[in-house]
């Protein structure tokens, strides 16, 4: 961070938010608001002098609140830039009749209470999304006791307190009555892969961490009892699997079983009892301390941040990757990238990695002082359009602006354009053309296929990216399925316009497919939602007209889905094989008095 902040080309915002985030790769314009620190860093010496005369006394974050700080104070040692902040809401100095000191103590007269936020707008190419992650709280978990026993710590507040420049100067020592514990137990997966309480995915580090502090109490007290409990240790890293071992052999107890209550002696010990796996035997430990693992959980920020700047999050609330394989720094909106934790949970090896390839990725797009857009854009006919606003309020990658208010027509960001076609299908006067997926190109399509014999072909609509990819998954595994399906490749199953679906019944269709990537899994944020609300709309006006509904079928295949598809396509079949030349013909007939 030091070097980061002496950098001649890095300019380094502390005590800064970002409010808004406009524009497109290349231009993007972002809002930042700078926090007074009431400070001037640039003069400030950190000499200390002024929090050794500040009266208000806080808990201090950075030591999870096992030390104090004062209302004037250094965030943590090393901080970059090396200067002092006061706390508003904490320091008495607005009111000089009331304190004051350590304006009158600094000598080099950094203080200054008429400082206020300070709103900063950037121009910058591209952006890097690391906003890291949070703690996972464990009080929910009353089970372990962690909001009624002074000595239940979490791995956190343990790692503030063996470490030298800790609270204790890296003495470790119990909570309640300072004395040196003389057994220490750690739980496993505490907030982590759990579907009642935390998340259920798997945090990463917490395993090793464990076996970290293992080692280091083994090292400097070799007589403590140390005993973890634990599902199974995910020793996945290169060397990871010997620092499991070498723990075990300096004497840490392993234990297979999490602990199902926690209850507090007369003398203040913590009796533990655990079903042991292993044995299949319920067992009771006492111990002097309990250290709980916690999870992780995404930073505050990454929800506000995902509405800001239109990019999707996966179930468990990390930021999602465009591709997981083949661009995993990548957002789905181009120019953006993310960086360690943000994506998810990782430890330091990985977030170093992954910083290094995001920072490729925007040097790739960026060194050449232009960037080469893809050809499938939207284009606006402006002769057609009523300026309603309805594309710009569909496209994931608010690359449409609408002045609907003066009706001037619609404008596409042709670089900020992913070309998936929503605004397309959505449009209600046919003022937007796709280039190389034209309505007259995919409507031709249709005709071709059912041309002859329409009654034994399936007309199926695939996205390329995934349902289009899972046929060709299928064909290469030598899967089976029916030979009468006659697929149309879109870009996103948001392409697909109401009335291809009309026009295939009309040409005598007997059912119709739309298929696409999984929900929360589209390549392009959020299109496939449309697609959903969209077909559900059609849905309700077939049955509305006397049309079976289950002839539009909607089905999710991502590209790895071969069987999915062949299953999908054999049950679309034998849907087909339901529906008579009678019907056919009268929704051929009911469809033309429309």
């Amino acid at each position: 961070m030091t070097d980061v902040g002496r950098h001649p080309r890095i300019q380094l915002l502390t005590l800064s938010e970002v409010v808004d985030v406009k524009g497109y790769v290349g231009n993007f314009k972002v809002k930042i608001i700078k926090k007074a620190r009431y400070v001037d860093e640039a003069n400030c010496t950190a000499c200390g002098d002024c929090a050794k005369v500040c009266p208000v006394v806080r808990p201090d974050e950075f030591n999870i609140g096992l030390g104090s700080r004062k209302a004037i104070f250094s965030p943590f040692p090393q901080a970059v830039p090396s200067a002092y902040l006061i706390n508003s809401k904490e320091c008495l100095g607005h009111n000089p009749a009331v304190c004051s000191k350590c304006v009158d103590v600094c000598a080099k007269k950094c203080i200054n209470f008429h400082m206020s936020d300070e709103e900063i707008i950037e121009e910058v190419g591209t952006i890097i999304v690391a906003t890291g992650l949070t703690p996972y709280d464990p009080t929910e978990l009353d089970e372990y006791g962690y909001s009624r026993f002074d000595n239940v710590l979490t791995s956190l507040e343990f790692e503030r307190l063996v470490n030298a420049s800790g609270p204790t100067k890296g003495n470790l020592i119990r909570p309640t009555d300072r004395n040196q514990p003389k057994s220490v137990g750690f739980i496993q997966c505490v907030g982590s892969r759990s579907a009642r309480k935390g998340g259920q995915y798997c945090s990463n580090i917490c395993c090793m961490n464990t076996i970290k502090s293992t080692f280091i109490i083994k090292e400097h007290y070799p007589d403590v009892e140390v005993k973890v409990f634990y599902i199974d240790i995910r020793a996945f890293g290169k060397g990871f699997e010997d620092l499991f071992s070498r723990s075990r052999r300096m004497g840490a107890q392993y234990i297979r079983g999490l602990p199902g209550s926690v209850e507090e002696t007369d003398d203040q010990r913590l009796r533990v009892a655990v079903e042991n796996a292993a044995t299949g035997k319920l067992e009771f430990h006492e111990l002097d301390m309990l250290v709980l693992a916690q999870g992780m959980k995404p930073a505050p920020s990454t929800q506000r941040l995902q509405e800001i700047m239109g990019l999707q999050l996966n179930p468990d609330g990390f930021y999602l990757e465009a591709h997981p394989k083949l661009q995993p720094v990548d957002a789905a909106t181009r120019g953006i990238f993310y960086a360690g934790c943000a994506e998810g949970p990782k430890d330091i090896k990985e977030s170093v990695t992954q910083a290094s390839a995001a920072a490729m990725r925007a040097i790739r797009l960026m060194h050449k002082g232009e960037i080469t857009t893809e050809p499938i854009t939207s284009v606006i006919i402006t002769e057609k359009c009523k300026a309603c606003g309805k594309c710009a309020e569909v496209c994931p990658y608010n690359a449409i602006t609408v002045d609907v208010k003066n009706k001037k027509p619609a404008v596409v960001n042709s670089a900020a354009c992913s070309g998936c076609g929503t605004c397309s299908a959505e449009c209600r006067f046919d003022a937007i053309s796709m280039n190389h997926f034209t309505d007259a190109q995919i409507m031709g399509q249709v005709d071709s296929m059912l041309e002859t014999k329409p009654e034994t072909k399936i007309l199926a609509f695939a996205c390329n990216w995934c349902s289009y990819a899972g046929a060709d998954y299928a064909g290469v595994s030598r899967l089976q399925y029916p030979p009468n399906v006659h697929l149309i490749r879109v870009m996103c199953s948001g392409r697909v316009d109401e009335k291809f679906i009309w026009d295939g019944f009309r040409k005598g269709a007997p059912v119709v497919l739309v298929s696409g990537c999984h929900i929360g899994d589209c390549h392009y944020i959020d299109a496939n939602h449309w697609t959903e609300k969209r077909v559900a709309r059609i849905h309700k006006k077939m049955e509305k007209i006397g049309l079976r509904p289950e002839r539009l079928q909607l089905e999710w295949i991502s590209a790895a889905e071969g069987i999915r598809f062949a299953e999908t396509m054999k049950r679309v079949e034998k849907v087909r094989q339901t529906i008579t030349a009678e019907e056919i013909a009268e929704t051929q007939n009911i469809l033309s008095k429309l």
